[in-house]
């Protein structure tokens, strides 16, 4: 061994080799497939909607955030991944998409858009404990809808979060849905808290004892046990809901039926921040589920609500927004291990000469989008086993003997059954293999789902 050089584990990796940064993720094989698959389906499903796809910087000026979240949430006090760059500003990674969307839709002029339907993905960070389904950069899908101050916008947002979770095959997971109230409402809410709380206020918990005068919202989202036994108790928003807003949440409500959305009333759900109005929702794994098992019963799936006051605060004209956003990690964990899909065509060379027209046939067949494999090295017996292994519909051998006449040797995987065929006529037996194989797995499908039906 050369002096200065680290003898590698059995993994390849030496002792200097660097790790990643806790909290982030490297993600492969199956893992990947499945968050793939949540952004594929995401992506679907925007469309159906008419969400317009947009791209947002991943960092923004820190006061963005500050002036969004307000100064004295956890995320902007403690989990923000902020910096100075070399101009002096202050710059902070995006810990979530709805302030940089208020931020875009004020600065680029988007007001001639409204109602703005949007829809984007991608990483956020926070400086939190990782967990199970927690890192410190994670991923988020999100759908907005800036400039409708209908409940029609509410209903909608929901439907498609509905049929999002039901296209990827998510189970066992029910919407939560309460109302904020309009303004009026909320304070003479928030007026009644306090009221309530100040009475207890010896035996809440610390974090609770600050919220008191702040935010006293919070209070009733508390797990700390020792705030449990004063939230059953405490002042309901159903009593100040002013008409409009009781009307507003009904309409909602309403809506979501017709639409065939199932919820629950959820009285203790809220959103602490002042520019939250009216629809709060969560979706929330149901005790005993799956998804319970696979995340824990309280984590929330897919969350969001109406933030009417954010773009006010940002400096813009008063103009009502809903939206919601959900971890692709925590979605993609749902989702399980999906199958791999199958290959069309696996094309095995013998020979050098066989490999350069392999390139070319590969290049064809590509191009009429067929996946293709190019199996170059090993023995023919090990080639011709890996394709079947890969689910190839049909494997194309190429020697001397097929160069030289032009021709390749087209093999049937499924029935074992072997031709020679001229490179012309490879493509209508390979689009007949491969459609009685998309119908065989469609029957399945359907078969399935029947028997789901059934039961």
């Amino acid at each position: 061994m050369r002096k200065g050089f680290l003898a590698p584990n059995r993994s390849g990796m030496s002792k200097n080799t660097p790790k990643a940064i806790r909290g982030t993720q490297d993600i492969f094989g199956p893992d990947a497939e499945a968050f793939a698959y949540v952004v594929e389906t995401f992506e679907r499903v925007r469309k159906l909607y008419r969400f317009r796809r947009i791209e947002m910087p991943v960092f923004e000026k820190t006061e963005v955030f500050a002036r969004s979240l307000g100064e004295t949430t956890d995320v902007v006090s403690k989990e923000m991944y902020s910096f100075e760059d070399r101009g002096g500003d202050s710059l902070t990674l995006r810990p979530e998409f709805t302030a940089g969307i208020a931020r875009a839709f004020l600065t680029n002029g988007w007001q001639q858009h409204a109602p703005l339907k949007v829809g984007t993905h991608g990483p956020l960070f926070r400086y939190e404990r990782p967990q199970k389904g927690r890192y410190r950069q994670f991923h988020q899908i999100d759908a907005e809808i800036i400039g409708a101050a209908e409940p029609q916008a509410d209903v909608e947002l929901l439907a498609m979060a509905d049929q999002l979770l039901k296209e990827l095959g998510i189970e066992g997971v029910t919407l939560h849905l309460n109302t904020l109230g309009d303004g009026e409402s909320r304070e003479a809410w928030r007026a009644a808290l306090i009221d309530y709380f100040r009475g207890v206020k010896d035996q809440l918990s610390e974090d609770s004892q600050e919220r008191l005068e702040k935010n006293p919202l919070r209070i009733l989202d508390s797990k700390d046990r020792r705030d449990q036994p004063f939230l059953p108790d405490a002042p309901k928003i159903d009593a100040f809901l002013s008409d409009e807003a009781r009307a507003f949440f009904e309409a909602v409500t309403s809506g979501l039926d017709a639409a065939g959305v199932k919820w629950v009333r959820a009285e203790n759900l809220v959103r602490g921040l002042d520019y939250y109005r009216h629809t709060a929702f969560e979706f929330i794994p149901e005790e005993g589920s799956a998804a319970a098992d696979a995340l824990g019963a309280q984590s929330t799936v897919l969350g969001g609500g109406r933030y009417d006051g954010l773009i006010e605060n940002l400096g813009g004209a008063p103009t009502p927004a809903v939206g919601w956003a959900a971890g692709i990690e925590r979605l993609a964990m749902l989702v399980g291990e999906l199958e791999a899909e199958n290959l069309d065509v696996a094309i095995i060379p013998m020979g050098d000469a066989a490999l350069a027209l392999s390139q070319s046939l590969a290049a064809e067949l590509r191009a009429a989008h067929y996946s293709v494999e190019i199996l170059a090295t090993g023995k023919a017996k090990k080639r011709m086993a890996r394709a079947n292994e890969a689910g190839a519909a049909a494997a194309l051998v190429i020697g001397d003997d097929e160069i030289a006449e032009g021709t390749v040797q087209f093999k049937d995987m499924q029935s074992g059954a072997q031709s020679e065929l001229s490179r012309e006529g490879i493509l209508e037996p390979l689009m007949e293999l491969t459609t009685a194989r998309d119908m065989a797995f469609l029957d399945d499908e359907i078969a399935s789902l029947a028997d789901l039906a059934d039961e």
